[in-house]
């Protein structure tokens, strides 16, 4: 004897069945689609660094990292930027031509916008990490410092442009990463703005 099918229920059975497994490969999709975001790890060691410089009195420094390494940012006074002229003479690379910086860093300030220095914070002698010494006339530095940075492993100096001494050990001056500005507040280090294409 042959059966009645019931078709409406039939349907009513294949769309509840369609609709539990349509979600229960959303939910599966979900994790397995966020996996292949980058970590935070991986998004440290190569992907682009926004800083937030809303709140970087002058004179002050930010201290972020980027690639693993330091990124210094400098926001500079009117008096800072005035004693990066006066020193020229005492420098071994016043204009950055054996230095490491993007074309639009390659200026006295060697900045997007003087107000702001960004620098690798690592010597270029040996990988130090040089320290902040701003004042002028340093008593440890000599009343002819002009303030900037100071490498105590081994005598290493620089600018408040990241600029080198002559005549110490780092052969050229701190290098300047690619970087950009996003509006007033932001800098985007590890993208210099540029599209590629």
């Amino acid at each position: 004897m042959a059966e009645q099918v019931d078709q409406g229920r039939r349907q009513l059975l294949t769309a509840a069945t369609t609709l539990t497994g349509a979600v229960g490969v959303a939910f599966a999709a979900v994790p397995f689609l966020a996996s292949w975001k980058p970590s935070a790890r991986a998004r440290a060691l190569g992907a682009p660094v926004e800083i937030d410089i809303s709140k970087l009195e002058p004179g002050a420094m930010l201290k972020i990292e980027w690639r693993g390494k330091p990124v210094w940012v400098v926001r500079r006074t009117p008096a800072m930027l005035e004693a990066l002229g006066a020193g020229d003479s005492l420098l071994a690379d016043p204009g950055s031509e054996q230095s490491r910086q993007p074309d639009y860093a390659r200026n006295p300030a060697r900045a997007r916008n003087p107000e702001y220095l960004v620098v690798l914070g690592v010597c270029t002698h040996l990988g130090c990490a040089p320290i902040s010494r701003f004042e002028h006339g340093d008593a440890e530095l000599g009343p002819d410092w002009p303030g900037g940075f100071y490498c105590p492993c081994h005598g290493s100096k620089f600018d408040l442009a990241g600029r080198v001494w002559r005549g110490v050990p780092a052969p050229t001056n701190l290098e300047v990463p690619p970087y950009t500005f996003a509006g007033t507040e932001r800098i985007i280090v590890g993208s210099d703005g540029e599209r590629a294409g």
